[in-house]
């Protein structure tokens, strides 16, 4: 057994999706998560870039003396999960990437349309098409990078017009020439708009990341025998800008549940 915290970290506030769904299944593991909300989003940024702040974070997680990251981005998982792993192998990393692509993959057959959403480098390094394909080839699959998406969500724009429209700027034609029935939101910023897109496409099947990703984290704690065996101390979240939508999503979260709120300057974990 082990009470440490569990790491998430994330380009903004995107990565808080996952967060529910760990704490309905596993109620005693503590969470700390960093969001990089100075610098979101990272879709449209280089790789080396990304790579470099993906760097800092996690370093800056294992000296908060984590048991487990989980990347809680799809951008970083698909762009440098590897080099994670390599610098921190005594930490496992967990990427948001593979456990989705195995839900398609066992999911869908070869009679299915799927799409995939997500940022820009998330749909050029073709992590999702690859996954999604390794485990079964037959599937027909088409990608779309939805690069306002982001930006508009960390706005807090999303249950209005503006957010819809952008939505139908990118998916009416994407969808309808496709034949999508089944959307893979690539990106954890998107479950913040599952309720648009669901409206706006009423038959679409939606697999959301952020969800499957629990599937990899209970096997891996108990895989490594890390499961909290009690409840000890708050749930801590850092910030390399808290903006008043970080702070209210978190709150909207956890309600009366025990947690901190941190501004963490960037030049402390540089």
């Amino acid at each position: 057994m082990d009470n440490r915290p569990i790491g998430f970290f994330d380009s903004g506030l995107g990565g808080l999706t996952c967060i529910p769904y760990l704490m309905e299944a596993l109620p005693l593991e503590r969470i700390v998560y960093f969001g990089d909300t100075a610098r979101t989003p990272y879709g449209s940024k280089a790789v080396r870039t990304i790579r470099n702040f993906s760097f800092e974070i996690t370093d800056f997680l294992a000296t908060e003396n984590v048991k487990l990251i989980v990347i809680a981005c799809n951008t970083v998982s698909a762009t440098c999960l590897t080099e994670l792993r390599e610098r921190h192998p005594d930490i496992p990393i967990l990427g948001i990437i593979s456990p989705a692509a195995r839900a398609v993959a066992h999911s869908c057959g070869a009679d299915n349309h799927i799409g995939i959403i997500g940022t820009k480098a998330t749909v050029q390094s073709g992590a999702y098409r690859n996954k999604i394909l390794k485990y079964n080839p037959a599937l027909d699959i088409c990608e779309t990078p939805c690069p306002t998406f982001v930006p508009l969500i960390e706005e807090g724009i999303i249950q209005n017009e503006i957010m819809d429209l952008s939505i139908r700027y990118y998916l009416d034609h994407f969808i309808a020439y496709n034949q999508i029935d089944t959307l893979v939101l690539g990106c954890t910023h998107y479950p913040l708009i599952r309720k648009n897109i669901t409206k706006i496409y009423p038959g679409l099947s939606i697999v959301d990341p952020s969800e499957e990703v629990l599937v990899s984290i209970v096997q891996t704690l108990k895989e490594g025998n890390l499961c909290a065996e009690a409840a000890e101390g708050e749930h801590t979240f850092y910030a390399s800008d808290l903006s008043e939508n970080f702070v209210e999503m978190i709150n909207r979260i956890f309600r009366n549940t025990g947690f901190t709120v941190t501004f963490k300057n960037l030049e402390d974990i540089a």
